[in-house]
C-alpha cells in the first residue's frame, strides 16, 4: 500500500472552479478507479486556497495506471489551468502506524 499527498494552490478565483466543476463532479470516478483505496480533499487552515489531496493506493502500479488514464489526464488538465503555483506531490508507504500493516 502507499500514500499519496499531492498538494494544490489555486489563483483565488480558481479554486471554486476547480471544487465545483472539477473535483465534485469526478471524485466518485477516482475513488472507484482500481488500484485506489481512499482518497480525500484537504484544506489548508492557514491558506484557503491551498488544497491536499491524500490518496491510498493498493501500489506504486495502480498509482501509475491511473496516472495514465483518461479520467486522470482530462482531470489534471483542468485542475493545473487553475493553480497559483505549480502542484507538489509526494508518494510514501507505511513506516510505521497503528493498527495498519507495514508494507
Amino acid at each position: 500500500m502507499i500514500k499519496r499527498i499531492v498538494k494544490m494552490t489555486f489563483r483565488p478565483d480558481g479554486l471554486p472552479t476547480f471544487l465545483h466543476e472539477v473535483f465534485e463532479p469526478t471524485k466518485s470516478q477516482i475513488r472507484a478507479f482500481p488500484g485506489c483505496q481512499h482518497m480525500e480533499l484537504l484544506q489548508s487552515t492557514d491558506d484557503p486556497t491551498t488544497l491536499f489531496t491524500l490518496s491510498i493506493w493498493d501500489d506504486e502500479a495502480a498509482l501509475e495506471r491511473y496516472r495514465q488514464s483518461e479520467l486522470f489526464q482530462r482531470t489534471w488538465a483542468r485542475t493545473k489551468a487553475l493553480f497559483a503555483q505549480r502542484a507538489e506531490a509526494w508518494t510514501a508507504h507505511i513506516v510505521d502506524a497503528p493498527n495498519e500493516s507495514k508494507e
